[in-house]
């Protein structure tokens, strides 16, 4: 039985029948849909009467340079994304490739895995960028943002400020809480929407690689870097750069943060020349800057340097009936997904909703009602196909005679169930880091259940 094609269309663009040759069969290899042109010219006649996800090009060729395909392409297919590629890399070459709307940039030769990861990364970039603009575009506020409260409204017309201005920003709350949907909002609804809006997870990143993948690095400035490659600040250049989890950037990096941001250039890995660039900082924590500062796990300068505009975020628990819009929002959007009608919630249900705590804020709402939606079968909900921790349950002999390594046990299980047994959100839901989840449940499993 033959397999179907993968979700990407994609059009490679070269004057050597060699390289589209082997371009072609590596990616027929992995079920893309491939099409090839072998000048630009060629490559804008067929853009204008086919779609396509990703076009992949190369730099130098005869009459018209790729650099000109990639402008053509930022400029009029908005849902296309571009990667290049070329024997005769540079780090003016690449800085210019990704300002002007490349995602990578590819030095030949190339490695079969260094093509495919580009692509991967491409279209990744590509479906995230359809899942925003359809929940952010146009309004930005009203399509993701949602909920009723004072307490939110306040938030949005701080955003709404923010977003006028060019000042960065520092928005902070609890995990969860929405505020990556607050950059983004503050990145579309102001002068630099039509720019890239870049995230980066500063916590997500091992601080071996951080470096390189903030500023960008040359080809063979360290083991490893086959090929010259721009960072997260070149690629954000014109637009917004999110900075999340600031918080968790080391000394190091720190000083090399606060650098960019007073001298407005970066310096790539392996180069001496630095880069003018003009990116926006939006920056996130859900840690106290101000405690981390007195206990100097944090620069003051850097905190002055992004703490110019301040949003904090309320915790769910502090909205009210948003509770109950976000239920509806969330039970239609995942509805839509899975194919199923719109299930009924009892009264029950709701009033548990809205009285319950949820530590992990609108991501561990979220969570729960993608489980409800995906594991009830009924058209209607009720409490009983709530996850466990969340239904009352009376004294069954395991109350004060349990030990507290019993109590935080059962916590971590029912955490656990009620995210779905995603670790990263169960870590994010109790306040601890993953590693110390992983930690805990292994001297759960070392220990074994106890005989009488």
């Amino acid at each position: 039985m033959n397999e179907s094609p993968r979700q990407g269309r994609i059009l490679v663009v070269d004057d050597s029948p060699e390289t589209l040759e082997l371009v072609q069969r590596n990616l027929q290899a992995e079920r893309y849909t491939v099409y090839l042109a072998s000048s630009v010219a060629d490559a804008i006649e067929f853009l204008t009467s086919t779609s396509i996800d990703l076009v992949i090009t190369d730099l130098k060729m005869p009459k018209v340079s790729g650099l000109d395909l990639v402008r053509h392409v930022r400029e009029n297919l908005k849902d296309t994304e571009v990667v290049m590629m070329t024997g005769y890399p540079s780090v003016g070459s690449a800085v210019e490739a990704v300002k002007g709307g490349a995602h990578a940039y590819l030095s030949k030769p190339f490695t079969d895995q260094e093509l495919l990861s580009a692509v991967r990364e491409a279209l990744d970039k590509l479906r995230t960028r359809r899942l925003v603009d359809q929940n952010t575009q146009p309004a930005p506020r009203s399509g993701s943002i949602v909920g009723e409260s004072s307490a939110i409204r306040d938030v949005l017309r701080e955003v709404a400020k923010a977003a006028k201005t060019s000042a960065t920003v520092l928005i902070t709350g609890e995990s969860g809480t929405g505020k990556e949907l607050l950059a983004r909002a503050i990145h579309y609804d102001g002068p630099r929407a039509q720019a890239p809006f870049v995230p980066i997870n500063c916590g997500g990143i091992p601080e071996g690689l951080l470096e390189s993948e903030l500023f960008g690095h040359m080809k063979g400035a360290f083991t490893g870097a086959t090929t010259s490659r721009a960072g997260f600040f070149q690629t954000a250049d014109g637009g917004t750069l999110f900075l999340d989890e600031v918080s968790e950037l080391s000394a190091a990096m720190q000083v090399k943060l606060l650098r960019v941001l007073q001298e407005k250039e970066v310096l790539m890995v392996g180069s001496s020349r630095p880069q003018k660039i003009d990116v926006r900082i939006v920056a996130a924590t859900n840690k106290n800057l101000h405690h981390l500062v007195e206990k100097r796990l944090f620069r003051e300068d850097l905190f002055f340097r992004i703490n110019v505009i301040t949003i904090d975020v309320p915790p769910l628990r502090d909205r009210g009936d948003d509770v109950l819009v976000l239920v509806q929002y969330f039970a239609r959007k995942f509805a839509r997904e899975h194919g199923r009608s719109l299930p009924h919630f009892s009264d029950e249900v709701l009033r548990c909703m809205k009285d319950y705590r949820w530590q992990g804020n609108i991501r561990e709402l979220e969570n729960t009602i993608q489980r409800l939606i995906v594991m009830t079968e009924s058209d209607r909900i009720e409490i009983t196909d709530l996850p466990s921790f969340m239904r009352f349950s009376a004294p069954h002999g395991t109350g004060l005679d349990r030990t507290l390594a019993a109590v935080e046990a059962e916590h971590i299980r029912n955490v656990l169930a009620g995210a779905g047994g995603n670790k990263t959100r169960a870590a994010e839901i109790l306040g601890i880091d993953r590693k110390t989840l992983r930690e805990k449940l292994k001297g759960r499993e070392e220990a074994g259940p106890k005989g009488p």
